[in-house]
């Protein structure tokens, strides 16, 4: 039974919105807005004085015909979970934006429901944290919050986002680097016997075929210049993700194309660019994107720090089929409680190599990479034997995670299910699907926008 729809019927929903019964009536055709009866039931026919609609959906639905996003909705999904009215800027608000990321969700999808099933000092536990976003959102909700994630490079960048930091010091040492890098820049310009010896020593330790074909030279000499910068430094690991989101942003790519780029562009050459309609060169520097990274780090810190809590963080690099949270915990104000609930979002099935999205990180800092590990990347493809692999692999997660998950926790995992894989995860991981929220996805960073939907099940231990 669907609730908090403001059911009314169709000539109050058109005195209401302005449209006319027939213009209701037309959505409902179409099944862009859901028939409901009175008790807030979805059905299919409506007896005579039996049908209503939603008012919230039918708002929803008319807000997204003014936005030219219409084709996103559909009947059935969650007139709040689509968060079309949320600007970009909030989507990826402070640290959620310290680096890029595909397949995070929004952080407002995860305040929704830790708001509507957790409360302040629970313990929340995402076992496929990707880059943090749970633990970020927990931690500003007053959750204590544990990842577990098998990408070393994943877990820098959540460790990054949630610890805490001396933000003078931080903003001084930031400053600082980049003034060094300034200087070296522009040294670039005037060749000298002492400059190119220095280049060549400093470029002794890069014989990585990738980032010598990604890159340009300059911009291949800048970032491996600050990378040699780093251990001078008390934010280490902070500077390594300025640097990394820095160098993304450096390739030798289409603006268009920024996320999964196919193919290296040549240095200088200009390109069409569908993203700004003109002729665009790729950039051939890695410096003015430090530049333009290092103020915008400092101020998504600053603005964090203003709204975190001192409640836990832990982070675990590790397989979530084998890692032991009890054993792992021992040494925490954690040990010996059970965790409240679960909010995740595994990876989609066949969608995307984790690894691979940011593989010049791995090539600039060397991290050992666990590509054998991760369960349903893009590279084995979508086969009837892929989803299988998959179902199994998932289940293995929550079957090792649910002893130290309380008997009547929730597990929220959002997931876009198109073959109706999670019923079956749910039965062999001992899980009840309780609960099913539909809802659609739009404005993804970078990742087009075509229409696209998302599930999040609600699923609890079998009694």
């Amino acid at each position: 039974m669907s609730t908090n729809l403001e059911l009314v019927t169709l000539p109050e929903a058109a005195r209401i919105t302005g449209k006319t019964p027939h213009n209701i009536r037309d959505y409902l055709q179409r099944q862009r807005i859901g028939k409901y009866n009175h008790q807030g039931e979805l059905i299919e026919r409506a007896r005579s004085g039996e049908l209503r609609v939603s008012l919230k959906e039918l708002q929803t639905f008319l807000s997204m015909i003014e936005q030219g996003i219409d084709k996103h909705h559909q009947a059935g999904l969650h007139p709040e979970l689509g968060f079309h009215q949320v600007s970009e800027s909030q989507r990826t608000k402070h640290v959620h934006r310290l680096h890029p990321y595909l397949g995070k969700f929004i952080p407002q999808l995860v305040e929704w429901f830790l708001s509507r099933y957790f409360k302040p000092n629970q313990v929340i536990l995402d076992p496929f944290m990707g880059s943090g976003t749970t633990l970020v959102q927990g931690n500003e909700m007053k959750m204590h919050t544990i990842g577990i994630e098998i990408s070393p490079f994943n877990c820098l960048i959540a460790q990054v986002k949630t610890q805490p930091y001396d933000l003078p010091k931080v903003s001084a040492e930031i400053l600082e680097i980049e003034q060094h890098l300034t200087e070296f820049s522009k040294s670039l310009a005037t060749p000298t016997k002492k400059l190119e010896q220095f280049k060549k020593k400093l470029l002794a330790d890069c014989q990585s075929d990738y980032l010598n074909t990604w890159f340009a030279p300059n911009a291949l000499l800048e970032m491996w210049y600050y990378r040699h910068l780093i251990p001078g430094y008390q934010y280490q690991d902070l500077l390594r993700v300025l640097l990394s989101r820095a160098v993304r942003s450096s390739r030798l790519v289409p603006h268009y194309d920024l996320a999964t780029p196919k193919q290296s562009l040549p240095v200088g050459q200009p390109y069409w660019c569908r993203k700004h309609q003109r002729y665009c060169t790729p950039i051939d520097n890695c410096q003015s994107k430090i530049h333009a990274y290092s103020a915008d780090t400092v101020r998504r810190l600053m603005e964090f720090d203003s709204l975190r809590s001192n409640r836990m963080v832990k982070i675990f690099q590790g397989d979530s089929r084998q890692v032991n949270l009890k054993r792992e915990l021992v040494n925490t104000p954690l040990a010996n409680r059970l965790i409240d609930g679960v909010f995740t979002s595994p990876p989609y099935v066949g969608q995307i190599d984790y690894h691979d999205q940011h593989r010049y990180a791995y090539e600039l800092f060397g991290f050992p990479r666990q590509d054998s590990l991760e369960v349903g990347p893009k590279k084995r493809g979508k086969s009837k034997l892929a989803q299988q692999e998959y179902v199994e692999g998932i289940a293995e997660v929550f079957q090792n995670v649910l002893p130290w998950i309380k008997p009547k926790g929730k597990i929220l995992v959002v997931a876009n299910d198109r073959f109706q894989l999670y019923p079956d995860i749910a039965k062999l991981s001992g899980l009840t699907i309780v609960e099913q929220f539909q809802r659609a996805v739009t404005k993804r960073t970078e990742q087009g926008d075509d229409p696209y939907q998302e599930t999040i099940f609600l699923m609890m231990k079998k009694n």
